[in-house]
């Protein structure tokens, strides 16, 4: 059974920076496409950041320049790195994965992409 868990949620004041960290569990393969999600109250899931089995990258407009998207193949391990983070920044934050792509598809931000999905992590940035 795949599983992907996800960690290092917190609350920071705003300009602060966090480390989310996205574990999956129960797959033996290394190349395959990762992204990370968001939703704040009320509001739709977002797509934020996917990286490939090659390293390529592609992220929203509201997060270019501030967060980072990497992975670690070794250790089946994404991570979002967050710098100067706004209150618009907050939300629960997924990561997600595409075992059967490992390529940026035309559409990589898209929730539909995607079929296995962590559990969240908290990211509350206050002003």
């Amino acid at each position: 059974q795949v599983l992907l868990s996800e960690f290092g949620g917190d609350s920071v004041q705003a300009g602060g920076s966090l480390r989310l960290s996205c574990v999956v569990f129960g797959y033996a393969y290394d190349k395959y496409t990762m992204a990370w999600f968001r939703q704040a109250p009320g509001k739709e899931r977002e797509g934020v950041a996917a990286i490939d089995g090659d390293g390529m990258t592609t992220y929203a407009d509201s997060v270019k320049g501030r967060f980072t998207i990497s992975k670690d193949t070794a250790e089946h391990t994404s991570y979002l790195i967050m710098n100067s983070l706004k209150p618009e920044d907050t939300g629960m934050y997924f990561c997600a994965a595409d075992f059967a792509s490992d390529t940026l598809g035309p559409h990589p931000l898209l929730q539909d992409e995607y079929i296995y999905w962590g559990q969240g992590t908290q990211v509350t940035v206050s002003s």
